[in-house]
């Protein structure tokens, strides 16, 4: 209820005899009850401040949102409730609307869309400011499914990308890999002393091409990922085999792994080749982050009544702020040598499998990898039919 109406209100109780104001008293508990119904039961949070931006009301979905209590928040400012919030900016010097995205982390990180709006009374012919409502809305889902879009069109046009990289440079390759296969045999038949120099210039050729195909075909994978094809498989037996094939590597980097599978771990329908692809990634991803003189990598594997979780951690250099926001983006890499390929196809994989992917990283410290594969693959969920039923009734 505005102040100018409580004021006029108030100017007219003389000329009221009790009945009346009785009568107007319950009219105005009837109207505020009501309006404070509407409000708690809307979806979006409304609040409502006075011209110094000091909180009169709000409801129960925004509390919710910035994890406010109604009782403690009336009565105080705005932007000492919400850290990040400066009212002053926010009302500005005139009487604007605003409309503004913000995302929030507490109680739990979702992004929400406000709409400020001045309430304004004309009085005696001048514009008074009574105070502002803010309504805000959760626009976290519509956000994910934007966001999920535009990497659904980077991939899009990365396939289109590489429909062109495939014939444009697959083909030249193996010419190159033929001719170069040509000049080895000629050379052969050289004396010793011009064969040595030339040998030597024909190998690092070989093996350049070597790497642009190699280069090529993970690029290729990353993009086009091969449907899985399942089988009742354990997951430790993968690691182990994934462990196994970079033995040698690690070995040569002193690189110290410390395993603790758990043996009762129950089996997956998995498609084991692309988990070891995604396990292998992952692994040199680890030691390739490690010190030149060694370092650790501890692998872990748990399970509960719902899903199976891998951990991989390494004590190397870590992941900066920076790079965390894109860890996924094709040819973004700490490395200089790296493609950014290679947790573009474990999360492919990953997602493939049902399952989800998360990174926890310091820099300077080291980084942590936890794959969640759910056990029970979920498709559908019944839900309570809410529909009207019709009832038969017989007369007897």
């Amino acid at each position: 209820m505005n102040t100018g109406f409580i004021e006029k209100l108030i100017a007219r109780l003389d000329r009221l005899n009790s009945r009346q104001v009785q009568t107007l008293v319950d009219r105005l508990v009837r109207e505020r009850g009501f309006l404070e119904n509407v409000f708690q039961s809307l979806e979006e949070g409304v609040l409502i401040l006075d011209p110094d931006g000091a909180v009169t009301f709000l409801n129960r979905a925004a509390c919710g949102f910035f994890g406010l209590h109604e009782e403690e928040s009336v009565g105080q400012p705005l932007d000492g409730l919400v850290r990040g919030l400066n009212w002053p900016s926010l009302a500005g010097p005139g009487r604007q609307s605003v409309n503004r995205d913000l995302e929030v982390f507490y109680p739990e990180n979702r992004f929400l869309n406000f709409y400020l709006s001045p309430l304004v009374e004309d009085v005696d012919g001048q514009e008074e400011l009574l105070g502002y409502v803010m309504l805000v809305r959760d626009i976290t889902q519509s956000r994910r499914e934007a966001e999920e879009t535009i990497e659904s069109e980077k991939l899009n046009a990365l396939t289109l990308l590489a429909a062109g990289v495939a014939h444009e440079i697959g083909n030249p390759l193996n010419s190159l890999g033929i001719h170069l296969q040509l000049l080895e045999r000629k050379i052969t038949d050289m004396p010793a002393s011009d064969r040595s120099n030339l040998a030597e210039h024909l190998t690092t050729a070989q093996n350049e091409i070597k790497r642009l195909d190699s280069l090529l075909k993970e690029f290729l994978h990353a993009i086009r990922p091969a449907t899985p094809i399942r089988k009742s498989a354990n997951l430790n037996q993968v690691i182990e085999d994934t462990l196994a094939l970079l033995a040698p590597e690690m070995e040569e980097r002193n690189v110290a792994v410390h395993i603790n599978l758990d043996e009762n771990l129950p089996a997956l329908l998995l498609d084991g080749d692309q988990m070891k692809q995604a396990f292998f990634n992952l692994l040199k991803n680890a030691y390739q982050a490690l010190p030149g003189s060694g370092g650790e990598i501890h692998i872990d594997s748990t399970s509960n009544e719902f899903e199976i979780v891998v951990s991989v951690r390494d004590n190397g250099s870590g992941i900066s702020p920076e790079l965390m926001g894109s860890l996924f983006e094709p040819f973004r890499s700490g490395r200089k040598s790296g493609t950014g390929l290679g947790l573009l196809i474990v999360r492919r994989i990953v997602r493939e499998h049902n399952g989800e992917i998360k990174f926890e990283s310091e820099e300077g410290k080291g980084t942590s990898v936890h794959i969640y594969l759910p056990l029970i693959e979920k498709r559908v969920r019944l839900l309570e039919d809410s529909s009207p039923r019709t009832k038969s009734i017989i007369e007897v």
